[in-house]
């Protein structure tokens, strides 16, 4: 694996005009990297020659713009984007006869800081699920050396709340447990699982009484894999799929996010700052963490 060749960064430039970044995805394979953290470096070096060519590093989270929606409706008026996050992790599932159908019974992901990578590079953003997906999480140091920071964790309190915890070490972006508003079918050409499973459903949730930082509505679209067989003919009475998908967070327009020291300065950057700072060191590690919240695995409730 060797990602400075994988990565065509190709930063267009002309004695008439001034430096603008290519399609960072061009030439990429989603297939090349053995770990989240060898993907992410890829990213933060499209970034860093980015901010060596334009002498810009423009990641305001509010200029970020979601993707088609597949039929979701779009966001309430009076709405601005808050944050937006990549997660992994499983959907999960049980069986109680072989002729049963498999009835979801909870979902827990770790979600890493995807803001600035949706601000920069768009067309990335929508690809990162389809590798994600196919990556074993189960060791902590799988992603020690991230710039994509953890911003934090989702599972479900009950069997109608899906609650996401945005309140890290690092930063505190908010929580909200949330009811489910909307659904769609994945697009028919969505990433499928690491064993052919097919994407969960795109979903528009609504914040319930307790959310923080005017915090909305949540987005899960651009989802890869997640999705049970048929039938249980096989399968154990419980058992997890693995999926990715972006989230998008969505809060009141009027709503002024005060800086809380180290823990938001970061909040418009979606890595570390010394990943910036200091450019060209591939090696330098961020704050990006794998494993499950062990609260989250005590609360798998209908995924």
């Amino acid at each position: 694996m060797r990602p400075s060749t994988i990565l065509a960064l190709g930063y267009a430039t002309t004695a008439s005009a001034a430096p603008a970044p290519a399609n960072v995805s061009a030439g990429l394979d989603d297939n090349a990297f053995d770990s989240l953290s060898a993907y992410f470096k890829v990213i933060a070096t499209g970034m860093q020659q980015s901010q060596l060519l334009t002498g810009v590093f423009d990641c305001d989270v509010s200029k970020a713009q979601m993707p088609s929606l597949a039929g979701l409706p779009a966001p309430n008026a009076g709405l601005k984007v808050h944050h937006v996050a990549l997660g992994r992790g499983t959907q999960n599932y049980t069986c109680s006869s072989p002729s049963s159908a498999p009835k979801a019974a909870g979902a827990v992901a770790t979600l890493f800081d995807a803001s600035c990578v949706a601000v920069m590079f768009p067309e990335l953003l929508s690809r990162i699920p389809a590798m994600a997906v196919h990556l074993d999480l189960d060791g902590r140091d799988q992603v020690a050396s991230s710039v994509l920071q953890e911003s934090g964790v989702h599972f479900f309190t009950d069997l109608s709340t899906a609650y996401f915890d945005l309140d890290t070490s690092a930063h505190d972006y908010g929580k909200a447990p949330c009811a489910k508003l909307g659904s769609v079918d994945a697009p028919a050409d969505a990433a499928r699982g690491r064993r052919g499973e097919k994407a969960v459903a795109w979903l528009q949730l609504k914040a319930k009484a307790g959310a923080t930082d005017g915090i909305r509505e949540v987005y899960r679209v651009s989802t890869a894999g997640g999705s049970p067989p048929a039938s249980c003919e096989g399968m154990p009475a419980n058992f997890e799929v693995p999926y990715s998908a972006v989230y998008w967070f969505w809060q009141d327009m009027g709503y002024n996010d005060v800086s809380d020291g180290v823990r938001n300065d970061g909040r418009d950057v979606g890595m570390n700052h010394g990943e910036m700072d200091k450019q060209g060191d591939e090696s330098r590690s961020g704050a990006g963490d794998v494993s499950q919240d062990d609260a989250g695995e005590a609360c798998r409730k209908d995924g």
